[in-house]
């Protein structure tokens, strides 16, 4: 009985082991894909007063916030943070962060950096992966250390599968627990991982959703 036992979990661990490196694969596969398409430069003009916050780790949720702050004129702003770095080792820490934060949500990571000087924007958009139906928990440590007085935010998400309307929720009460006058949430569902929109459709469906844009025939 216990050899089988023995077996049984071996067996369990292995597929563990290789569910985590198809993961880390398509990852790094995704990174290396969207890395180049649009560049974001500071804006030209006068600033917009509207600013793109976001964290991201396979780029996704990167390319749809140079894809944002493109259409807006906006600033942009990149939050970091080093342990979550692609590979078997860093997603294992962002999954077992994600859950420490739904159980515990003063359990957040430290970020790079902790603050931005957004006084002078009256919107900002705040940008995220959705981890274990959530927002990733970078972008909840980042509402943690900043204000938002009299602004309007907009969380925007790229995700796979789906997300929580209690965690959007508290995401919400948050940010205007910390000074915001008003709140949306935008999202695109990429899709499964092997069966995910191109960066392309996705961006697509960014102007589609997000601004009401259509492509010319």
């Amino acid at each position: 009985m216990l050899k089988w036992m023995v077996i049984g979990l071996s067996v369990l661990l292995a597929a563990a082991v290789l569910v985590l490196l198809a993961i880390t694969w398509i990852e790094s596969c995704q990174a290396r894909q969207v890395a180049g398409i649009e560049p974001h430069a500071p804006p030209a003009a006068a600033p917009s007063g509207t600013v793109v916050v976001y964290f991201s780790r396979s780029g996704n949720t990167a390319l749809a916030a140079r894809h944002v702050a493109r259409r807006l004129g906006a600033s942009l702003y990149a939050i970091e943070v080093p342990r979550y770095e692609l590979g078997p080792a860093g997603l294992a820490r962002s999954a077992l962060d994600a859950k420490a934060r739904r159980d515990d949500p003063g359990q957040l990571p430290d970020i790079r950096p902790r603050t931005i000087d957004l006084t002078r924007s009256h919107t900002v958009w705040l940008g995220s992966p959705v981890w274990f139906y959530s927002p990733a928990p970078p972008i909840w440590a980042f509402v943690e250390h900043n204000r938002f007085d009299g602004q309007h935010v907009v969380l925007f998400n790229t995700f796979n599968s789906n997300f929580g309307d209690d965690q959007i929720a508290a995401f919400k009460a948050k940010v205007m627990a910390r000074g915001a006058v008003s709140f949306e949430h935008r999202h695109v569902l990429r899709g499964r991982m092997t069966q995910q929109l191109t960066p392309e459709e996705m961006l697509k469906s960014i102007d589609e959703e997000w601004f009401g844009l259509r492509a010319k025939s």
